[in-house]
């Protein structure tokens, strides 16, 4: 059985798989960028959980990253494009179908990156914080 942690990430996964842009889950960025860009979630850090007693329960604010990544010669609206539509995945459902007690973006800080023959990349880490709570941190 999934803890709540994987099954917070898969949902979030799933999610941004629904977008146009491909999406992996902790993967490599691979060697071409596909036309309509490339969404990569990492798992991120958890960070320190404040802690509740009577019930036990530990309340994270667990912080994920979207690497969101485009490349060609309209690179600028395309990323404005695939941001947004990030923005609106999880704008839709707050609370990944009551997984979490609530799921926000922070503003990526874009970079343009030079490629040797070919398009540069524009790039972002989109930081997601995660807000949930668990009875057992390693389950």
């Amino acid at each position: 059985m999934a803890t709540p942690r994987e099954t917070i990430l898969a949902t979030l996964h799933a999610r941004l798989s629904a977008l146009p842009a491909t999406t992996l889950r902790g993967d490599v960025l691979p060697e071409r960028v596909p036309s309509s860009g490339l969404l990569i979630l990492r798992d991120g850090e958890p960070g320190e959980p404040e802690v509740t007693l009577s019930p036990l329960r530990y309340h994270y604010q667990h912080r994920a990253e979207i690497e969101a990544v485009v490349q060609g010669a309209a690179r600028d609206a395309a990323f404005d494009t695939l941001c947004a539509s990030v923005g609106a995945a999880l704008a839709a459902d707050r609370t990944l179908g009551g997984l979490c007690d609530w799921v926000e973006a922070e503003a990526p800080r874009p970079v343009d990156l030079a490629v040797e023959g070919a398009a540069s990349l524009k790039a972002a880490v989109i930081p997601v914080i995660l807000h949930y709570s668990t009875a057992d941190p390693l389950g």
